[in-house]
């Protein structure tokens, strides 16, 4: 009986010590993982600073940073990002190794850091990204948006329909019921009247192309690289300050940031024309293309050399007999692009906002003032022109920008 109480009582402290001994197991790994506050700055600091060179699961420019603090020791990790030059001075091996592993070039030195905000990306690259529960077939799959119509929109149509209805009608009844000669040649006279009206309509729209949305190559939205990432247009369209083109830009223009940006945000969607819905895989999927047009080998991180044309779809496009200069309205007179080419940075796909027609340029020319500020040329022929004409202001027209060989020579 003895020996009974005696086992009873060992695995009474056996289990009470395998309690406790779990829960403070449960109580470290607790305090180890990171907070969401923690996890959140480490995000923002690492795309900040680090995400121009880093992927988490991916080899960049540097190497991928998923779980870096199960290969390095915290302290070695906030030497290398504060001074990985000074670290390496010092004679450590694994910061030797690394340099001469990736080209021999120093990463840049976060002096500035704190202890802190390094262990806050380090608690970043280990809990990443969170992923979202996806919608179906957005992420994949294209989808078609579903738009309702406004009653400002449906009226005049409505409208337009009961009017041509009630026309034909009461057209309908005086050809054929009538016997008044007088009615019949005034419907005749109005359908005359109405034919050569939509006729000239008609050929006045011959060649006018605005609205013109092409199907381009590559669904590239100039909402995302112009509107949400604050892009300069001239940064791409880089010749329309100094020539007479805007200039289509190079794929290597693009591959300036898309080395290092393979893949978009998980919730990241462009709706195209049609409604059409593009979601996170496909346009993933669209970068891929600027990679094989680049010849760009995103696992091995070097140029095959295999290059391939984009063949992009001109939507802007003045008759041939028509002169038009970039460089002259973009630098010397300071026309912003919005201006001819509508709010670009709010275009998912790109169409042509403006008409131009030669009625279209010519108000313009009407209503924009020449700029004398700084410029002693414009300032002495402003005077002598704001005396021939007897205004205080001088605009474009007055200068010259009526006369036909300005843009027909």
């Amino acid at each position: 009986m003895k020996i009974v109480k005696l086992h009873r009582k060992l695995s009474s402290v056996l289990k009470l010590s395998l309690v406790l001994f779990f829960s403070f197991s449960l109580s470290l790994s607790a305090q180890d993982k990171p907070s969401d506050e923690q996890v959140k700055a480490g995000k923002a600091l690492f795309n900040m600073h680090c995400a121009s060179c880093h992927k988490l699961n991916k080899k960049a420019t540097g190497p991928a940073l998923a779980n870096v603090a199960e290969r390095r020791d915290m302290d070695w990790l906030k030497a290398w990002i504060k001074n990985n030059n000074k670290l390496r001075a010092s004679g450590d091996a694994d910061a030797k190794a690394i340099y001469e592993e990736y080209g021999r070039v120093s990463m840049s030195a976060f002096e500035f850091l704190s202890d802190a905000q390094i262990e806050d990306i380090i608690a970043y690259t280990t809990v990443g990204d969170v992923k979202k529960a996806s919608t179906a077939g957005v992420a994949s799959v294209e989808q078609v948006a579903e738009f309702e119509s406004t009653p400002s929109e449906v009226l005049p149509i409505i409208s337009t329909v009961v009017v041509t209805l009630v026309l034909l009608v009461l057209i309908g009844w005086i050809y054929f019921k009538s016997k008044n000669g007088f009615l019949k040649i005034c419907a005749t006279i109005f359908l005359v009247f109405l034919g050569v009206y939509f006729g000239f309509t008609a050929l006045l729209s011959i060649g006018v192309d605005e609205g013109y949305q092409p199907v381009q190559p590559i669904a590239f939205s100039h909402k995302i690289h112009s509107g949400d990432n604050k892009i300069d247009c001239q940064y791409c369209h880089s010749s329309a300050k100094h020539s007479k083109t805007s200039g289509i830009p190079s794929v290597n223009v693009c591959m300036n940031c898309h080395k290092n940006i393979a893949e978009v945000a998980d919730d990241t969607q462009v709706v195209l024309g049609e409604g059409r819905i593009l979601g996170k895989a496909s346009l993933d999927y669209e970068i891929q293309k600027i990679y094989d047009a680049a010849g760009w080998d995103d696992e091995n991180l070097k140029y095959t050399g295999e290059t391939k044309p984009i063949k992009w779809v001109r939507i802007h496009n003045l008759p041939d007999f028509a002169y038009f200069n970039h460089s002259q309205h973009v630098t010397v007179a300071g026309v912003a692009c919005k201006k001819c080419h509508g709010p670009i940075e709010e275009m998912e796909e790109v169409y042509q906002h403006s008409p131009l027609t030669m009625g279209w340029c010519i108000d313009c020319h009407k209503e924009t003032e020449v700029n004398l500020e700084g410029n002693g040329y414009y300032k002495k022929i402003h005077e002598q022109l704001s005396q021939k004409y007897g205004v205080n202001k001088v605009t474009i027209a007055q200068l010259g920008g009526k006369e036909c060989g300005k843009c027909h020579y």
